[in-house]
């Protein structure tokens, strides 16, 4: 009996030293949950200062973790954002531009992405929602294997909007195939010029449920029309209203299905980008219209990856990053009544610009870091940027960057994301249509003599862009009111030199 008690006591030793190891493991590899919003300004929610609208569950977020007040995005436009943030190296390096729902994959499967360095480390990774970054090797066949995609580029599952959701094909992609597509209903696809037989806006007003300028009057599908045309996969036809509760589900599965082991799971919602067509059940919720009550959407899409953390005893080790991956626009093609509506609201707050601009609120985005059990809550001024997340995160995995055409933009903030330091970058580049680079508080914008495409004559984009080089201090002069160039030309020439070198070859590490 002594005998078989003490081998009993053994076996309870070793298995709870294995459990207690296997504990210790995990907590050396805490989940990562990236919600990424499209379109999202940095006034736009409560803790950064709005009031038409009600974001508790984002606040919340803020209040228990870090909130940063001069983070960006890599730049002010979607592409080149998520390009950035995914392979740590700036989307201009790679001639990154908007994409159109056909258009190839712009990182190559050789080149290693944040997902890549995660399965590395023994995560399982995932990507839900807007992807922006092309399909297949171009002109991809809708009704085979659409390939290469996510899952070549370190992805183990991905549920996407393909492009964008004003851009054809207005379908749901599930790995490698379109989602319910029937197979006697094929799709086809084109930019050039129009095919089968569905109503396009630019024809059949009458059944719209809002009007759209020419560039997004392409084929009508859920009485909204598009940019583009396509014929066919009807079955497969997402619903916008439906955006929230689908994508929000297939990430909550994807979580629940890894909670015993470390996953990395990119969220990227399509809300508040157009067309905004928020579920019933959050129309009416502000007096700002659709691009309002979409708000109030991603809030409680947000708010519902938090709960389901919380039911799976899982929050003390998942790390939660929300962020967007450029600054706001209110007319981006659709008549929403966001700008007759918007009211008081200040979407960009007291910066200038918005969505495809140089000036501040084209980059400047909310951006969240929480970790219930290391982040003690505060906020930082630090200055950093999204293409640093994939250095900061292998440092956290112990992962050492090892080829020098990984991550070349990327450097180590863990210590900032961490609430652990206060020193942000020395230098940071913010790509628009004219590149500025920030050093501290100045900020220059190079001149810019390119030709703008007919498509952004209506946008912001236009007030950033000048023939003659722009120096703003932005600690005495935060709305970039006051150009400083003809004033302080070799402090305007030194950012200029600087921004140069960087754009030409990236900063030593």
């Amino acid at each position: 009996m002594k005998v078989t008690y003490l081998l009993y006591s053994l076996s309870l030793i070793v298995l709870t030293s294995c459990s207690q190891k296997k504990q210790n493991e995990s907590a050396n590899k805490p989940n990562v949950i990236f919600i990424y919003v499209d379109d999202l300004g940095y006034g736009d929610v409560g803790c950064y200062g709005a009031t038409a609208v009600k974001t508790p569950n984002v606040d919340a977020l803020a209040s228990g973790g870090i909130q940063f007040t001069d983070a960006h995005c890599a730049a002010s436009t979607s592409t080149a954002s998520r390009f950035a943030l995914l392979t740590g190296s700036y989307g201009f390096r790679n001639n990154t531009t908007t994409l159109n729902g056909d258009a190839p994959l712009i990182i190559k499967p050789e080149q290693e992405t944040i997902a890549d360095m995660f399965k590395k480390s023994g995560y399982t990774t995932a990507v839900v929602g807007k992807w922006n970054l092309g399909l297949g090797n171009g002109k991809p066949n809708w009704n085979a294997e659409i390939k290469p995609g996510p899952l070549e580029i370190g992805f183990d599952y991905s549920f996407l909007i393909p492009a964008t959701p004003d851009r054809v094909p207005t379908v749901f992609v599930e790995n490698h195939r379109v989602a319910n597509l029937d197979p006697n209903d094929p799709i086809t696809v084109s930019y050039d010029k129009r095919i089968g037989t569905d109503p396009i806006g630019i024809e059949d007003e009458d059944i719209l449920k809002m009007w759209a300028d020419t560039q997004h009057s392409g084929t009508i599908v859920n009485g909204i029309s598009r940019i583009g045309f396509m014929s066919g996969g009807h079955k497969a036809y997402w619903k916008d209203e439906e955006f929230s509760n689908v994508l929000t589900q297939k990430a909550i599965d994807f979580i629940t299905a890894n909670k015993d082991n470390p996953f990395f799971l990119y969220f990227s919602l399509p809300d508040i980008n157009v067309p905004r067509a928020p579920n019933a059940k959050f129309v009416g919720k502000t007096n700002m219209g659709p691009r309002g009550d979409a708000i109030v959407q991603m809030d409680w899409m947000t708010g519902q990856i938090v709960k389901k953390i919380k039911e799976l005893g899982i929050e003390n080790n998942t790390i939660i990053v929300f962020s967007s991956d450029n600054g706001p626009v209110l007319d981006d093609g659709y008549a929403d009544k966001a700008v007759t509506n918007v009211g008081n609201h200040k979407p960009s707050g007291q910066y200038k610009g918005g969505k495809y601009s140089a000036y501040e609120a084209g980059t400047r985005v909310p951006t969240i870091v929480y970790w219930r059990s290391k982040i003690k809550p505060a906020k930082s001024q630090a200055l950093i940027s999204q293409v640093d997340f994939f250095a900061s995160f292998a440092k956290l995995m112990g992962m050492k960057i090892q080829n020098k055409e990984t991550a070349v933009d990327s450097f180590d903030m863990l210590d900032v994301l961490m609430g652990k330091s206060n020193k942000g970058r020395k230098f940071m580049l913010e790509e628009a249509f004219a590149m500025s680079i920030r050093e501290d508080g100045w900020k220059y914008i190079a001149p810019q003599n390119k030709a703008i495409p007919d498509w952004l004559a209506n946008k912001d984009v236009l007030s950033g862009l000048q023939q003659t080089p722009q120096l703003y201090d932005l600690n005495k002069d935060p709305k970039e009111e006051n150009n400083l160039a003809e004033q302080m030309p070799e402090k305007a020439k030194a950012l200029a030199v600087q921004l140069a070198k960087i754009m030409k070859v990236p900063e030593l590490k």
